[in-house]
Order: structure tokens, then C-alpha cells, then sequence
């Protein structure tokens, strides 16, 4: 018996519709399985104004360890700062997957998972993981690595699994960690310049304390504030450059490596697309374009393309990270335009012969330059160009539409 096409039309678009589902099915969002179960609230409350929330909807295989409204009840009558808050509960936060079934089966009973505190690399040693260890009688017990060996809290019950993307359990009560603990210091009293100059990018830190600007960066401190940073190989070559540009342009180029508001990596990536910088005023744009595609955060200027290549600090309202290139504002730098391809030699023509008609085209008008540049840039841009690479990448919503497109016109057909 012969399958009717229409039979077949529509069994493939059953199928695709599962696999968009399939897709689909995988993403999760912390907050609102918490906000299912009110006895968690306050643990919930505290992961979004420290933006750790973000940060764990990005994962994609996590665990997090939550504790109820009288255990972070107790946490917060210690009167400690926000900052500190947020280290304490990214020990919380397993780079790994265990749900209840993982838990009573680990391997030699006993595993040492990294958290989300160990991956910001400001916990010292080995404080940044936690111990799990499979008790007698059917208890696991949770404690920090740098605790001494004391398991302080044990699982209570899983709240919540999607494997193996993010297990949600509760454990009986916070976990204690003196480097977790530790007191942090507010932004306000953080040294920006102290901070680059500790993780690679000296050389930008060190022309910033000689500016202006390093005034206008830490006024912006308190109310959030952004900063990318080229590495001190980038940004030594690029000093010749530097040099040639105005006392107002040098002072301008610092600032554009600024952004008024605090922006966690996760941010960047969710919220592509012009951003203002240190260096806006009016008139004068000075933004570039934030583009994501997957985990690579990259930052476009009409001159340049630079890569995020790390991070320096993540602590709300300050964000710094580094970059591969220096941020060139085509306000003080142009791109180099296109080479013009070679003229082809022309044909040898007989004494006596006609004039060919194709010698009687007129020859191409040259590419307008861009009018946003000043004609004194200086010419040795053309390193920091933007890498314009003919790259093919997979757009899934796309293929899916095309997919779709296709199965309804077969059925309309």
C-alpha cells in the first residue's frame, strides 16, 4: 500500500514540531522554579539582586543548592555586605549535575564539585569547592573545601530536575566558608587602575592614571560602570598611534573603552547592540555595537573588531574585562578602504583597426570615503580593522522556518 503524500506531508511536520520542542524544552530559568515554592523566597530574592540568576540561566548543566527562608534568615543577621552575599551564595552554585539519584550513587562516595565562587577566581586555594560525601543511613552531607573537612549541612529533598541541565535540591542550611566570608570592599573604595594593572593590562592602566579620565571612570564607579580593557601587548603597540592623537582625542579614545552601567557578561550577551560609552556626548556618538554569537562576545566599531578574552572583575556595579584590540572610534580613526583591483593590461589593437567599443567605457567612479572620519586620521589603522571573514554560521531558528515553510507548502500543494 502506497503512503499518500499528505500522510507523509504531515508526519513530517509532526516531527519537526517535536524537534523545535526539543530545542526548546532545554532552557531554564532559576527564578521562576524557585518562585513555585514560597518557602524559598528569600534564597530567591538574594539571587536576583546579586545577579547570580542571570549568570545560572546561562549554564547549561548546574546544580543549585537552595536553602530555606529561616537559613537565610540567619545568614542575613549577620549583617553582611551585598558583595559578600554574592560570594557566599555562588558556593551554592555546582558547575556540575547532581540530582537525588546522583547523589546516593557517587562514585567512592564521596566527590568535589567547583561552584560558581572558584570560577569568579577571587576564592583562594581550593575554597572555592565543595565536599559531598554519601552518608550511612541515606544521608549526603555538603560542606566547604576549606572548612576543614566538616560536612555543616546535609540534603534535605530535590525541589526541582530538568536533567541533565540544572537540579535544584535544598540542603539543610548555608554553607560556612571564611573565604566566602571574607569582607568585600564596596566599588567605591575598589581601584580600578590597581585591578588592570594586577591582571595583564598595566600599560592601559598606567596611560589612564597620567589622564583626565581616570576622574570621569571613577565618578561613574558607584552608579555601574563597564570597562574593557586591551592587553598590555595590544595596547604597547598601539601607543605610537596614541601619541599622534590630540590632548581631547587621547583623552576621548580612554573614555570609549568605558560604559556608564554595569553589565555582567551574560548581560552583554542577551542585550546586543549599540552601546553608549564614557565618551558620548550630544552630538558626538562614540558607541559601538556589543554582538554575540554563542559564548564569543565581540564589540564592533566601523573600525575595529575586538574580542572579550576574559574577566577581571564581576562584582555589581563594576565589570571589567579584557579585550583583544583596541577600541578605535571612527570619530578619531578611519578604516582603510577596500584595495581597488588592478586595471586589466590593455589589448593590443591593429594600426588600421576601429576603436573597440568596450575601450569606450567609462572607467568606474572611485568608493566615496566615509564621511564620519576626520581626513587627518591617522593611516596605520588598517591593523585595527574589523575582520570582516566570509564565516558561515548556523542560524537553528532560521532552519527551522526554512523547514516549515517548505512542510506547509507541500500540504497547501
Amino acid at each position: 500500500m502506497q503512503l499518500r503524500p499528505v500522510n507523509y506531508a504531515g508526519t513530517l511536520l509532526v516531527a519537526v514540531l517535536l524537534f523545535v520542542s526539543g530545542i526548546t524544552s532545554d532552557a531554564h530559568n532559576i527564578t521562576r522554579i524557585l518562585a513555585k515554592h514560597p518557602e524559598y523566597s528569600t534564597f530567591n530574592h538574594y539571587l536576583t539582586i546579586t545577579h547570580l540568576a542571570p549568570e545560572i540561566n546561562r549554564k547549561t548543566t548546574i546544580t543549585v543548592c537552595a536553602v530555606d527562608n529561616a537559613a537565610m534568615n540567619q545568614l542575613i543577621s549577620k549583617h553582611l555586605s551585598i558583595y559578600t552575599i554574592k560570594n557566599i551564595l555562588s558556593l551554592h552554585v555546582l558547575l556540575d549535575y547532581f540530582g537525588a539519584k546522583k547523589l546516593h550513587q557517587i562514585t567512592n562516595g564521596t566527590a568535589l564539585a567547583a561552584t560558581m565562587f572558584q570560577a569568579t577566581g577571587t576564592a583562594p586555594g581550593s575554597a572555592g569547592f565543595v565536599n559531598i560525601t554519601d552518608l550511612r543511613g541515606g544521608k549526603v552531607g555538603f560542606g566547604a573545601e576549606n572548612n576543614g573537612g566538616t560536612l555543616s549541612a546535609h540534603f534535605v529533598k530535590s525541589v526541582e530536575e530538568i536533567p541533565y541541565n540544572i537540579s535544584v535540591i535544598q540542603i539543610s542550611s548555608v554553607l560556612p566558608s571564611d573565604a566566602a566570608e571574607a569582607p568585600t570592599p564596596a566599588p567605591s573604595q575598589q581601584n580600578i587602575t590597581a585591578i588592570m594593572s594586577k591582571h595583564g593590562c598595566k600599560v592601559f592602566a598606567d596611560t589612564l592614571l597620567a589622564s583626565d579620565a581616570q576622574n570621569t571612570y571613577v565618578d561613574n564607579l558607584d552608579g555601574g560602570l563597564t570597562v574593557f580593557c586591551p592587553m598590555d601587548d595590544v595596547f604597547k603597540a598601539f601607543l605610537p598611534k596614541y601619541k599622534n592623537l590630540t590632548a581631547a582625542g587621547k583623552t576621548a579614545l580612554l573614555l570609549y573603552h568605558g560604559v556608564p552601567v554595569y553589565q555582567s557578561l551574560s548581560m552583554l550577551k542577551s542585550n546586543n547592540g549599540l552601546q553608549n560609552t564614557l565618551a558620548t556626548d550630544g552630538a558626538k556618538k562614540y558607541d559601538f555595537t556589543v554582538q554575540n554569537d554563542g559564548e564569543q562576545v565581540t564589540l564592533k566599531t566601523k573600525v575595529t573588531t575586538a574580542k572579550i578574552t576574559g574577566t577581571l572583575i564581576d562584582e555589581q556595579p563594576l565589570a571589567m574585562y579584557t579585550i583583544n584590540k583596541v577600541l578605535l572610534p571612527p570619530e578619531l580613526f578611519k578604516a582603510e578602504a577596500p584595495a581597488p583591483s588592478p586595471a586589466p593590461a590593455p589589448e593590443p589593437a591593429a594600426a588600421d583597426a576601429p576603436a573597440s567599443p568596450k575601450s569606450k567605457k567609462k572607467k568606474a567612479a572611485p568608493a566615496p570615503e566615509d564621511s564620519d572620519a576626520p581626513a587627518d586620521s591617522p593611516d596605520d589603522a588598517a591593523d585595527q580593522t574589523a575582520d570582516d571573514s566570509g564565516a558561515v554560521i548556523f542560524d537553528g531558528a532560521r532552519y527551522i522556518s526554512f523547514v516549515l515553510a517548505l512542510v506547509c507548502g507541500f500540504l497547501l500543494g
